[in-house]
């Protein structure tokens, strides 16, 4: 489990959100070797963990069979945590989820996050062909935690055990976008992470109820919360507002009903949608900063300020591989220097 809150003497904690995007003439083969290379340089800068989400019938994510894909990336990899940022579990079975990720821990112990979503990571149709209720799904999701974590448990109360998993203890995350999440982690004890990058709306809500109702357990003596942030990041200021407005004409067309895959980046994007479109991304890019180093620790800090997050995971959906290990460089580099919250 995370440690308690660092000093404020030392820098905050980095880590890495990966949606494995497939890029527009690109392959999901070549978006899984991406990948690798992007959780091989995280583990080079000194990022704390690298987390894929999974997501299903969208043309752009390539990250749907998480845990097989984590599998692949923790056999490329030596130190950095691997994890499911997250698994969505409404869509599978508790005693599923246990084998896998108690596979996962098998094979490279003390590395494994499991993080935990009530979404269906895919809108209702798809939802429907992984066999969902959805509906009766969703209020299942705090049982079903409840039983995921005791299927990992060194002495399970149920019948049926998970081989591998019993025993494994993976570290349980819970996810979330909105108050609930936060309202399940404070009441179980477990670290909570928010999916600000995308849905910044009820940050600062649901942070707050995580803290104030928190409940100490076996797992957490203190809340602990992860938040997301988008970062773009270039050694030239127009060079990054260019890298950024691939994932900005991707949000688009996800939120206009056009999903597609992640298109190459396009020059004064923003003065060519209309007022909707802006202000749509005007909401969603409040938890980003796009720029040079110094604009990026900027406001990397002021996020943390804002919020007293424990750790930072940044997002940087970018269409060239190559700037994008750039971006997460440059994000190492800011992060460097930003304070956690006293």
């Amino acid at each position: 489990m995370p440690s308690a809150t660092p000093s404020s003497s030392s820098a905050v904690t980095l880590s890495i959100l990966d949606l494995s995007p497939i890029c527009e003439g690109g392959s999901a083969g070549q978006s899984f070797r991406n990948s690798l290379s992007l959780a091989q340089h995280g583990e080079k800068l000194g990022y704390r963990r690298y987390w894929l989400a999974e997501h299903h019938g969208m043309p752009g994510i390539a990250s749907a069979a998480t845990s097989t894909l984590l599998a692949f990336i923790g056999a490329g990899t030596s130190t950095i945590r691997i994890g499911a940022g997250g698994v969505m579990l409404p869509n599978h079975s508790p005693l599923v989820i246990a084998e896998q990720f108690g596979t996962l821990e098998s094979l490279y112990p003390g590395r494994i996050d499991l993080g935990l979503g009530r979404a269906p990571g895919s809108d209702q149709r798809t939802a429907r062909a992984l066999r969902r209720d959805l509906q009766s799904d969703a209020d299942q999701f705090p049982q079903d935690v409840v039983e995921l974590i005791d299927f990992m448990s060194e002495s399970p109360r149920q019948a049926v055990l998970a081989v591998p998993g019993q025993g494994t203890q993976v570290p349980v995350w819970i996810l979330g976008s909105s108050t609930f999440g936060a309202q399940l982690a404070a009441h179980l004890g477990l670290p909570y992470a928010f999916a600000s990058h995308f849905a910044p709306q009820q940050l600062i809500a649901a942070i707050g109820i995580y803290r104030e109702t928190f409940k100490p357990s076996a797992f957490l003596d203190k809340p602990y919360v992860m938040a997301g942030f988008n970062v773009f990041a270039a050694d030239d200021e127009a060079e990054a507002h260019l890298l950024a407005s691939s994932w900005q004409q991707s949000f688009v067309n996800l939120r206009s009903g056009r999903p597609g895959r992640l298109p190459p980046p396009v020059a004064g994007y923003r003065d060519r949608i209309g007022p909707a479109e802006n202000a749509l991304l005007d909401s969603v890019l409040s938890c980003t900063a796009i720029g040079t180093r110094e604009s990026v620790q900027a406001g990397m800090q002021a996020f943390v300020d804002r919020t007293g997050v424990d750790e930072v995971i940044v997002a940087s959906g970018m269409y060239d591989h190559a700037a994008r290990l750039r971006s997460y460089e440059i994000a190492a580099e800011a992060g460097a220097a930003v304070r956690p919250r006293a």
